[in-house]
């Protein structure tokens, strides 16, 4: 059974105004694994689909709240209704732990290299790769979403939440 850890990086909050920028995925089925960035113009319909081929599930964190709705907005696909969605966030919530994805990760001891970088940060690395084609932005950007993505999998299993 392939399960895939998802997290996407956002120009800001609202689907109706703003873009993905980028969507990161981990998938396993515990003895193979691959790990996916989708960048910018790669981010279609299409590519995610690639890149989501023979999941079972997508475990994502807030993604009802956030991610789910900014891919069906602006890609057409309701990852909810084509594959099993877990959304960790309502783990944490029963096991009383509330915040935000890295207010849980130090609650439960999960290390994150990027300590400084957060959402609104993710937006300004874009930004700056964007208009001035800074490479080191990017590259950060990149960084602080490959971990958001391999945490959720720490995540699930210091929850001991259990396949779906």
């Amino acid at each position: 059974m392939f399960e895939a850890y998802l997290d996407i990086e956002t120009t800001g909050l609202s689907p109706a105004s703003d873009q993905i920028t980028v969507v990161g995925i981990y998938v396993t089925d515990g003895s193979y694994e691959r790990f996916v960035q989708l960048v910018g113009e790669e981010v279609t319909m299409t590519n995610l689909l690639e890149a989501l081929r023979d999941v079972d599930v997508v475990y994502t964190y807030n993604g009802t709240g956030f991610d789910l709705p900014f891919i069906d907005a602006l890609l057409s696909m309701n990852l909810a209704k084509d594959f099993k969605h877990h959304d960790l966030m309502l783990d944490c919530r029963r096991k009383n732990l509330y915040g935000g994805f890295k207010a849980v990760e130090i609650q439960l001891g999960i290390n994150r290299q990027l300590k400084d970088v957060n959402g609104l940060e993710a937006v300004r690395l874009w930004w700056r790769y964007r208009t001035n084609g800074d490479q080191e932005a990017l590259d950060m950007l990149l960084q602080y979403n490959k971990e958001d993505v391999l945490n959720l999998r720490a995540l699930r299993q210091r929850l001991e939440v259990d396949q779906d």
